[in-house]
């Protein structure tokens, strides 16, 4: 595994301009157009852009990005741009940013049962690498490889606390007291000693209260190495969330990781409702090569479909991450942080020499 100063000096080397840059702009107007969100075609179009016979008429916003020409739900472009108004509207609070013109017209982006894009939940900074960079550079090339790893990521226990606010829900509300190293597996019936119909109730209650709604944070250092990542990966998030909290989801996405992920994917396991579909599936159904998740099933059913699977065991405090399985199948690697992940997913796309 590469170190950290390593991995720093590695990326260095392999810094490249941003897109659009030309050093006969001005800086002013040079600054402009790297800042951009830039549209590149699929096989599906021919050069002139026209959808190609055969194709569903599908196009890249940098790598990975799907897009319909008609019937979709609208990807807003970088900064904000509002169809019509010729404007931009500020994402938050921040200080104002960097202020550009889009130039290519809004696209929309393709939106199956689960496949959803973010502008629901305030998406406005999407650019070719996923994110539209604020403020000091990451160190990160734009383009530190001609095709990036497409890397699949979970939500709970990989980039947010989800049991932490379930514990203290159920212990509050039913003094159901377990610790954290009790959760041997991640089914939760087993640990509350009830039906799994009971089980499952509960969750869905814990959705309605604030416990749910504030009180899951973000996993240390997944920001920033997610951000660091989208310069040689083109990430999407799927999750075994339920469709009854997509809304939710899609609203805490972009709240603690704005901008970062290509496409968002449901597979609502364990819901009250509706059909579920396995990770693998829908891993398979976008060209995942990697997969991050804490969850060992989840993790060797990808693996025996062919992927790499990082087994997310956060500082080592994961009771239901202790089966083996990282041990037992060779395609599925044992992380204990973000660094490691990044790391181990730099090593993958530059091995050591």
């Amino acid at each position: 595994m590469l170190s950290r100063g390593a991995v720093r000096s590695l990326l260095a080397r392999l810094r490249l301009p941003p897109r659009g840059w030309n050093p006969a702009m001005p800086p002013s107007a040079a600054a402009h157009r790297a800042c951009l969100c830039s549209l590149s075609h699929s096989s599906a179009y021919g050069e002139s852009g026209r959808m190609m016979p055969g194709k569903k008429g599908f196009l890249d916003l940098g790598a990975g990005r799907r897009f319909a020409p008609v019937g979709a739900l609208s990807l807003k472009g970088c900064l904000g741009w509002q169809d019509g108004g010729g404007g931009f509207r500020r994402v938050d609070g921040e200080a104002a940013g960097i202020k550009a013109q889009v130039l290519t017209t809004q696209r929309q982006l393709l939106c199956d049962p689960e496949v959803l894009p973010l502008e629901d939940a305030g998406t406005k900074t999407l650019n070719g690498n996923g994110a539209c960079r604020r403020g000091k550079p990451l160190g990160f090339p734009e383009h530190a490889v001609a095709a990036k790893m497409v890397v699949a990521v979970d939500v709970d226990e990989v980039l947010g606390s989800f049991l932490a606010a379930l514990n203290k829900f159920i212990a509050d509300r039913y003094s159901w007291n377990h610790s954290v190293s009790e959760y041997h597996v991640y089914e939760f019936f087993k640990i509350w000693n009830c039906s799994r119909d009971r089980a499952n109730f509960l969750v869905h209650e814990f959705f309605t209260t604030h416990y749910f709604q504030d009180g899951i944070h973000p996993i240390p250092g997944a920001r920033d190495a997610l951000q660091n990542l989208s310069s040689f990966c083109s990430l999407s998030v799927v999750t075994s969330r339920q469709d009854a909290i997509r809304n939710h989801t899609l609203q805490w996405i972009e709240k603690y990781y704005p901008g970062l992920f290509e496409q968002i994917h449901f597979g609502n396991h364990f819901a009250l409702e509706g059909q579920s579909r396995p990770k693998s599936e829908i891993c398979r159904s976008f060209g995942a090569q990697v997969l991050i998740d804490d969850n060992p099933r989840y993790a060797l059913e990808c693996a025996e479909d062919g992927m790499r699977v990082l087994l997310f065991d956060y500082d080592n405090s994961y009771p239901w991450c202790k089966t083996g399985v990282d041990q037992s199948h060779p395609l599925v690697t044992k992380v204990h942080n973000w660094d490691e992940v990044e790391e181990k997913l730099l090593s993958w796309v530059v091995p050591e020499s």
